[in-house]
């Protein structure tokens, strides 16, 4: 219960992160908050197992962690772009949001279905 709370919190902050550097006053607290959020996120999906055997879901657990590390490595991209430190001083950090919310979506809208069919036939 615990877990989908934090998981929650984490996906929210990741939100609100990404939205505040849309608004000049706090753009600084931008960096901060979706880090907190993307590591929230990242650490409630790696917690959540699959213990059976069905190589479709294996394959959609493993994207899934990926897109929740590669939401961690925009949090750092985004502090790199703040404090203009090379490679990504602009806002590179944009296209690892997209990436990790691509494999992110995908996920979330598969797994769940494989998982249901898969209980259905035990």
């Amino acid at each position: 219960m615990l877990k989908n709370y934090l998981f929650i919190l984490g996906g929210i902050s990741m939100l609100i992160g990404a939205i505040m550097p849309l608004f000049i006053s706090l753009q600084p607290y931008a960096p901060t908050v979706f880090t907190l959020g993307a590591i929230l996120f990242a650490t409630m999906q790696i917690q959540s197992r699959y213990e059976g055997h069905d190589p479709v879901i294996r394959r959609l657990r493993r994207q899934q962690v990926l897109g929740a590390l590669v939401l961690v490595a925009t949090g750092g991209m985004m502090w790199m772009s703040k404090l203009q430190i090379e490679p990504c001083e602009g806002d590179e950090w944009k296209l690892g949001l997209a990436i990790g919310a691509v494999f992110e979506v995908y996920t979330a809208f598969r797994l769940p279905a494989l998982l249901e069919k898969e209980q259905g036939k035990q």
